[in-house]
């Protein structure tokens, strides 16, 4: 492989220093993913988390330790050193993984772990074919056709909140709801993937009685198993079914995740979810945080949504026959013209402290 030779342009033209420019800046992304694709190796490989298990290693003791051919190690370390990911001494040959960069790298499950989107890289990158396809035709990508890679991403990118802000701060952000959970009561994560935003409640709040509904059947499998490895399937349940078309039985609190943009009838999903409140019931939605207009998400957070909403969020929906809203499809605005569609009367922003995503508690007439 070769990378096309560029040399620093010297004219004056601005119109040429503006492409010069734009040519680095692209040089810059094309470098930035290759590196990003040897991460998402460190991550399959428990690289990160071996470095931070052993502290400076050379190449051949990481593949010692890691269970890795030690000519690839020497490959990985000098282009995660060379890209700041991992640092290098010269003096011993060792490499090491900064102690600012453990959380972010090697704590599974914590705070500032980016192992879930990297392991959903590697289901994005090995579906461009299908994507290649309905940019041509149209059309959508099917949950079905992703990868475990994804499930599996997905899963650990949502521990970041389940495991470390959904108890601690987030059910505090709605007043009244924690008292509420811990008298027992009756609760849904409409969209509950593999469950862990209720069988992390469960285990906080043992008088209550939990519902997950999903529509794609593999979650719902993997939910009950996952409760039952964590022993609160006594007050956990999963269902599958398709929210837009009415749950069961009515929640005195309901919950949805990262989600209504995702579905295929958003104001089927919502109405739904509004016939299954009870009375004086509640409801706490997340969803990305976006403005109404493009020019409000013109930054690198945006480009991300934009990026995951092209390969995940938007055309899982169409696949469906849906509405293809995509991530930043659903700013506060557009939240509460469909909450009051569906017959609920207030969208209060808890502003949680993330800059990705916002939560909503939405009230019915009471």
């Amino acid at each position: 492989m070769s990378i096309v030779c560029r040399t620093a342009d010297t004219t004056t033209d601005p119109d040429t220093q503006v492409t010069d420019a734009f040519a680095e800046r692209v040089f810059t992304d094309v470098s930035t993913t290759m590196l990003t694709m040897l991460a998402c190796l460190g991550d399959r490989l428990d690289l990160f988390k071996a470095l931070a298990a052993s502290g400076p290693a050379t190449p051949d003791q990481l593949a010692e330790q890691a269970g890795i051919n030690a000519r690839y190690a020497r490959e990985w370390l000098s282009a995660m050193a060379a890209g700041g990911y991992v640092s290098y001494d010269p003096a011993s040959g060792s490499f090491s993984l900064p102690s600012a960069h453990v959380p972010v790298l090697a704590e599974e499950n914590g705070r500032w772990f980016c192992g879930g989107p990297l392991q959903e890289l590697l289901a994005m990158m090995g579906l461009m074919h299908q994507y290649t396809n309905v940019f041509r035709h149209g059309g959508g990508v099917p949950q079905s056709a992703f990868s475990q890679d994804m499930w599996t991403g997905l899963e650990r990118e949502s521990a970041v909140w389940f495991d470390n802000v959904l108890v601690a701060e987030w059910i505090g952000k709605a007043p009244g709801v924690r008292p509420q959970l811990e008298r027992g009561t009756s609760v849904a994560d409409v969209g509950c993937g593999r469950g862990r935003a209720l069988i992390r409640l469960a285990q906080a709040f043992p008088n209550s009685r939990f519902t997950g509904y999903d529509v794609f059947g593999p979650a719902v499998e993997q939910a009950s198993e996952c409760a039952r490895a964590e022993g609160v399937a006594d007050r956990v349940h999963f269902e599958q079914i398709d929210a837009s078309e009415g749950l069961q039985r009515q929640h005195n609190l309901i919950l949805s995740f990262d989600v209504v943009h995702d579905a295929a009838d958003p104001l089927a999903f919502l109405c739904s979810i509004r016939k299954a409140q009870a009375p004086k019931g509640r409801y706490l939605c997340l969803e990305p945080r976006a403005g109404e207009r493009l020019e409000e998400n013109l930054s690198l957070t945006g480009a991300m949504w934009y990026a995951a909403s092209t390969m995940y969020c938007m055309t899982t929906s169409l696949a469906n026959g849906g509405a293809g809203l995509g991530a930043m499809g659903m700013p506060e605005v557009r939240l509460r013209e469909l909450c009051l569609a569906a017959g609920f009367a207030e969208v209060t922003d808890l502003e949680v402290d993330d800059p990705l995503v916002a939560l909503y508690e939405i009230r019915a007439v009471e």
